[in-house]
Order: structure tokens, then sequence, then C-alpha cells
């Protein structure tokens, strides 16, 4: 069996590059660097079975040989990177997508694609179903990622509507674990960092606004289960225990023993104060649900920040 992930050197993407790797796959890990990091994937590099290949999926995408699967990860995924890189986001997200879904039905392959639960929005439902339509500004700054994605999963459904394309959308909440950046601009690693460098630990708005927080290797089964499924519309993996972002940063205050203080700075606009996944849908159909529980999940990720915090001092 052979896969194709598109941004398989970013966070997701190189631990999905592991999975199917370890589940007998041979991988063709599709990658600009845009906010992917060759770092992710080294350890793969004398795999006979991984190849990387630097390309941006906005342009056409053209692989010999068949392929079984097309895995569509790449997009930038941090508000700080698709703020940053807006046209970039919106670009991977329409042409990207198409480029992959054509790629998958010249292949015969079935089709995954990395949605979000930024298609809700800031929802005025909560927990969120896979029926919530969501509550999006698609002229808000956020709006060049949640429209990126609602495209996408449109598009998506109109291949596989009009083509009978095999598809499978996954609709991805708060994730975290080892070979996130330190600089990705998200809570977790801002908070990681902060706290192991002796800084104010930025919370925006009071802090009441609640996440929740998935292991990166829960979420990769549930996608992988996912792929391997017979369903076609949308389906919520993630971990259904909120937090607030201010109880948040104070267990990783407990946890790094750091005596930084709160910065509490305005919330931007249109950050959604609800993130929680309904995961109904995961445990009937998937027979899914996360095991990794957030104390034992900090303790691996901050091991992996520790020693990145290391790196940077002595280079």
């Amino acid at each position: 069996m052979r896969a194709i992930v598109t941004g398989g050197s970013g966070f997701l993407g190189s631990h999905l590059c592991d999975y199917l790797l370890d589940h007998g796959w041979e991988v063709l890990c599709l990658d600009n660097l845009c906010t992917g990091a060759g770092a992710n994937v080294a350890h793969l590099e004398k795999n006979p079975r991984f190849r990387l290949v630097r390309q941006d999926v906005s342009q056409a995408i053209e692989v010999a040989g068949p392929v079984d699967a097309v895995l569509h990860f790449a997009s930038p995924a941090s508000p700080d990177d698709y703020l940053k890189l807006p046209i970039e986001t919106m670009m991977v997200g329409s042409a990207g997508t198409r480029n992959a879904l054509e790629l998958a039905l010249a292949k015969k392959a079935k089709f995954l694609m990395a949605s979000t639960s930024e298609a809700y929005g800031d929802p005025e439902v909560s927990p969120q179903p896979e029926s919530y339509w969501g509550h999006v500004n698609p002229i808000g700054p956020r709006g060049v990622y949640d429209e990126a994605k609602r495209f996408s999963e449109a598009m998506t459904m109109a291949y596989h509507r009009k083509h009978k394309l095999d598809t499978r959308i996954v609709r991805i909440f708060n994730t975290y674990g080892p070979r996130m950046r330190l600089n990705d601009g998200r809570a977790l690693p801002n908070f990681l960092y902060q706290a192991l460098t002796n800084q104010p630990l930025t919370v925006y708005g009071d802090g009441r606004q609640t996440r929740s927080f998935c292991y990166v290797s829960d979420l990769i089964e549930g996608i992988y289960r996912l792929l391997e499924s017979s369903e076609h519309e949308p389906v919520n993996i993630g971990n259904p225990q909120e937090i607030t972002i201010k109880e948040f940063a104070e267990r990783i205050l407990t946890l790094t023993g750091s005596k930084a203080p709160l910065d509490f700075r305005p919330l931007p606009q249109d950050d959604p104060k609800q993130r929680c996944p309904d995961i109904t849908k995961a445990r009937r159909i998937l027979k899914w649900e996360p095991r990794v529980n957030l104390e034992e999940g900090l303790r691996l990720t901050l091991e992996y920040f520790k020693q990145r915090v290391a790196e940077t001092r002595s280079s």
C-alpha cells in the first residue's frame, strides 16, 4: 500500500507518516516546508519505504506509479502562521485541495482531507456535533483558514458525489505533542515555551474561553480508523474534556515549576469562546475515543520541549 501525505513534514503530518510506515505502508511526503520542518521526518530518511519531495501542492502534482491513498494535510494551521500567510493558506485550501483530489481520482485512490474544528467558527452550540453548520466570519482575519477548510470540505464532497471518489473528512480539534514548534503561536506551545524560559504566560481575554486538548497519538489513531472506514461525511476527532485557558496556563505553571506570572492581553477578533468536540459519531462508527489523559500527554510533551529549549540555548 502506498500513501501520499501532503504537508507530511508538519506536526501532524510527520506523526501520520510514522503511523502509516509502522502499519506497512510506503509513504511519499509532499511538503514545501512553508511551516513544516525537515527535522520532523529526518529520522525516516534511511527508511526505504519513505521519501520526502519538496513541493507546493497548490501547483500541479505529478506522481509516478500506483497510489492507494492521498491524505491532504498541507496547510498553515496556527493563527500566527495563517495570519502571516493568508494567500498561501487560501491557495492550499482551494487549488491545493483540488490538486490532491485530482491526484486521488487519477490514481483511483482513497482521499482523506484534514479539516478542522475551525469550520465551526466561534460556535453558538457546545459541544460541536458534525451536524452543526458553524458560526464563521468569512471576511475576518481568521476567515482565510476557516473558509479555506470549509471550501475544502465542499470540494471533497463534490468529488465524492460527482466522481464517486472514495473520500473521508476529519475535523481535527486542538491537538498537542512532540514536534510542535516553539514559536507555533497556539496556547500549548506558547505556554510551555514561556514557562520553560521564565517569561510571562500570554493569556488572551480573561482566560475563561475553553479548549479541549487531544494527544497526538490518539488523534492519529482516530484518523487511521477513519481512513479504513467507509464513512464519507465529516467526523470529529478530538478530546471532549474541556478546560479554560486560564486553568490550562496554571496547570502548565504547576507542571514546569515556573513562577512566571500570567500576562492578560486583548482577545483577538473572532477567537472562539468554546471549543469542544462531540465525538458520539467517532465512538459509534470508528469505535474510537482518546486514551491519553492530559496529565500524561503534557508530561510527554514537556520532555520534548525541554530538549528543544536546551538545543535553542546551546545553538
